[in-house]
């Protein structure tokens, strides 16, 4: 298990097995990591043969860890056999393709019977899988999409094309067109989401999960502490800091609430933090691990995909949003903590910066080579190979120092016995490690599948462009007003799919009309998109990673839930600060990108004092009404403007100060 103090989330742990199918879930999940390193580091596999192996591997997988039935009732001989047809249809599914890939790609688009019934049976299959391991939000919104290909005058249900409206209607088409677009080409199911979750996606959730299982949970949230524990907020201040380091490696905000919230939420109620703000804390600060680079959840292989950008480009310039996010949520947790007299920890009760580094050096070892073959243009799947075996060989290279050094002094001398021992160990941890690593990839591979059907009916339909039509009619060509349509479909997206699958399919929809129509630099969409996709876990009434924390925290959901939405209000700003001000993204001369750095800082430093009516002591309602268009005037693209608007939160803020300094004397 973890070093961590709290054992990892095993997604399809709460099920219940019996021992052969346990045996089975191992089995699969070590082989499925096995062949991913292989092919990331020795033996590159061709575009197909990699998905179409991942795929069937990741359903196997997901087949077995959930039952059709649910996690809390037994599989019986019903639900066994369901099951049984299901994993048949996943081994035929990827077996398929790899046994007859050759013929298919020389029949060139004149599928045989054979084609279209595998491809029906692949399409079934990727549904339920998704159904079970992402949930039924998913699946309804690929059979939507299905459904759409079918309504039209041509195509299978013309009767459904009479039912939509003037500017969604298309052709129809025929389920042999359909089967050949989502399971035999390249623009359906093995398109490319599949592509990115079954080569650089998978394989640095298995470096996340090697970081997890060898203790790194632990070492960067003792690292945080020892670092701001002392600090008014401390523990709220460690959240923030250990959420963005974590959260970036784990992949999900809600695996970050549950793994760092187990440490960080019951130390800020000890500290004077209502349960609500503790859980709203933690849950903001994990959905920024999302927007942390270097790897942004997923985001950034994604994004560096569609966008045909280098990996390493999309990290540096994600950097300083990413930033600030975090400073404003670090803020928030500051002044609450000056609003309610908090003080620190004290220094008996926190870890020494010293013996945490002592004990846990070698975790950053990996994550410097890391960055620096990323620094150095390696493929990022060969980066994330490299990487793991960095951390194995650090892991390994450390417990041979300890027990050649270090026991001997505290009377455990070597032994033979004791050897056997520690290498049956390792090998049990290495193995657990690739099943984590396998586990915790089969929900974001279902997601990229399924986002997969929906991005080839899209392309099939060109719903893409009716969509971009929508939205130019809807918001009568006002960017903003595009933006906020984007924000409320993220929303209603993100409430039943996870973020990479709403992030892909926004994209697909929304992408072309906002750099096509309104001039938006492609790589700002994407990243405004991939922003906006993150909101669903801290948005009422969905609030997903804000529920997490009110479960830990004790607290009422949607409480915590509006806790978590006001703290992650860089979630919603930072994006616009991109777009009327792109130079922050694509560059420009130094002086402009400091002024705009440093403008966008303040601003958000005065929305989150606004809001809270504190900074420095407490601050006058005229003075916050004040504030508000200061902080929209920085945000517009207009110099001009800028500078009046820095120069009103200059004075309000400074005006604060003043007025905390004059209490000051006045008490002292």
């Amino acid at each position: 298990m973890s070093d961590s103090g709290n054992s990892p989330v095993i997604p399809g742990s709460q099920a219940k097995h019996s021992w052969l199918v346990l045996r089975l879930i191992s089995l699969v999940a070590i082989g499925l990591s096995l062949f991913q390193l292989y092919s990331a580091g020795i033996e590159p596999l061709g575009l197909f043969y990699q998905r179409s192996i991942h795929l069937a591997l990741i359903m196997m997988l997901a087949f077995l860890m959930f039952p059709v039935f649910g996690p809390s009732r037994p599989r019986g001989v019903v639900g066994g056999l369901i099951d049984l047809v299901f994993f048949a249809g996943a081994v035929i599914t990827g077996g398929y393709l790899v046994l007859y890939l050759d013929e298919i790609i020389n029949r060139a688009g004149f599928w045989t019977q054979t084609d279209i019934v595998i491809g029906c049976i692949a399409t079934v299959t990727v549904l339920e899988a998704s159904r079970r391991a992402v949930g039924l939000g998913m699946t309804v919104i690929g059979v939507l999409a299905i459904l759409y290909a079918f309504a039209g005058a041509r195509g299978e249900l013309p009767w459904l094309g009479e039912w939509l409206p003037g500017i969604l209607e298309h052709r129809g088409y025929s389920l042999d067109r359909l089967v050949g677009q989502l399971y035999l080409g390249q623009e359906g199911i093995f398109g490319l989401p599949m592509g990115v979750a079954a080569t650089y996606i998978f394989i640095f959730v298995l470096f996340g999960a090697f970081l997890e299982i060898t203790g790194a949970g632990k070492f960067f949230i003792d690292l945080a502490y020892a670092a701001t524990g002392r600090q008014r907020g401390g523990p709220a201040k460690a959240a923030v800091i250990a959420s963005a380091g974590m959260g970036s490696i784990s992949g999900s905000a809600i695996a970050n609430v549950v793994t760092t919230g187990a440490f960080t939420i019951p130390l800020m109620k000890r500290l004077g933090y209502r349960p609500h703000q503790a859980g709203g804390i933690e849950a903001a600060a994990s959905t920024g691990g999302q927007i942390m680079p270097p790897l942004m959840g997923a985001g950034a292989f994604l994004i560096a995909e569609y966008t045909r950008m280098p990996y390493l480009e999309v990290v540096k310039v994600s950097i300083l949003p990413a930033v600030m996010y975090f400073s404003t949520v670090y803020l928030f947790v500051h002044i609450i903590a000056l609003k309610q007299g908090m003080k620190g920890m004290s220094k008996d009760e926190l870890p020494q910066m010293r013996d945490v580094l002592g004990a846990g050096w070698h975790f950053l070892l990996p994550l410097a080579v890391l960055v620096w073959l990323l620094v150095q243009n390696l493929s990022p799947m060969r980066v994330g190979y490299y990487a793991i075996l960095t951390m194995l060989a650090v892991a390994i290279l450390r417990f041979v120092i300890w027990m050649v050094f270090v026991a001997p002094k505290q009377g455990q001398p070597v032994t033979a016995s004791a050897l056997k021992l520690a290498v049956r160990n390792g090998v049990l941890k290495l193995l657990e490690g690739l099943e984590l690593g396998a586990r915790n990839a089969v929900a974001v591979s279902m997601a990229c599948a399924v986002a997969g059907i929906i991005v080839g009916v899209v392309g099939l339909t060109g719903l893409g462009l009716k969509f971009s039509a929508m939205m130019m009619a809807f918001s009568n060509g006002h960017l903003l007003l595009a933006l906020v349509m984007v924000l409320l479909a993220s929303l209603v997206l993100g409430m039943g799919l996870p973020v990479t699958a709403s992030y892909i399919v926004l994209i697909v929809l929304v992408g072309p009309a906002l750099t096509s129509e309104f001039g938006v630099p492609l790589l700002i969409a994407h990243l405004v998109v991939f922003w906006y996709s993150q909101d669903s876990n801290v948005t009422p009434p969905i609030a997903l990673a804000g529920f997490a924390g009110a479960a830990i925290a004790g607290s009422k959901p949607m409480d915590t839930g509006f806790q978590a939405w006001k703290f992650a209000k860089g979630l919603y700003l930072i994006p616009l600060f991109m777009v009327y001000n792109p130079e922050i993204i694509m560059g420009g001369p130094w002086p402009l990108l400091v002024w705009t750095a440093l403008a966008g800082f303040l601003a958000l430093g005065a929305f989150a004092a606004a809001l809270e009516g504190y900074l420095f002591t407490r601050m006058s309602v005229p003075v916050r009404l004040v504030l508000l268009p200061a902080i929209v005037a920085a945000f517009y693209p207009s110099l001009v403007a800028e500078v009046i608007g820095v120069a009103v939160m200059v004075v309000a803020l400074g005006g604060n100060w003043l007025a905390s300094r004059r209490q000051a004397l006045a008490t002292g």
